[in-house]
């Protein structure tokens, strides 16, 4: 999108005729702004994902919950750090998820 530098509207675009090259014009003044005919695409970038070091890691993350004894249904450790969510609408119970201390075994409980 092009606006006008004279009265800020938005320019409207018209086609090549004839002679005349392709514009920008502005329905209400009289700028006028022509295109060349020719475009030409300097250099071309390919945009590459930049790897993100995460700012909690997982085991950070397993110390920090808070725990409770849950018989851990993998290995039997009773042992688990827990989380709760808003998985559902706000009428019904939260979702709880359990990682087990010893084996890292996931599991939630609705």
């Amino acid at each position: 999108m092009e606006f006008c530098p004279t009265c800020g509207m938005l320019l409207q675009y018209e086609l090549p005729h004839m002679d005349r090259p392709a514009r920008f014009f502005c329905p209400t003044c009289p700028y006028v702004c022509h295109m060349d005919s020719k475009v030409k695409i300097k250099r071309k970038h390919r945009l590459v994902k930049k790897e993100l070091d995460p700012i909690i890691s997982k085991d950070d993350e397993l110390e920090h919950l808070p725990e409770t004894e849950a018989p851990c249904p993998n290995c039997g450790h009773l042992k688990a750090a827990f989380g709760q969510q808003q998985t559902r609408s706000a009428d019904e119970p939260m979702t709880t998820y359990y990682t087990c201390k010893k084996c890292r075994h996931n599991w939630k409980e609705d």
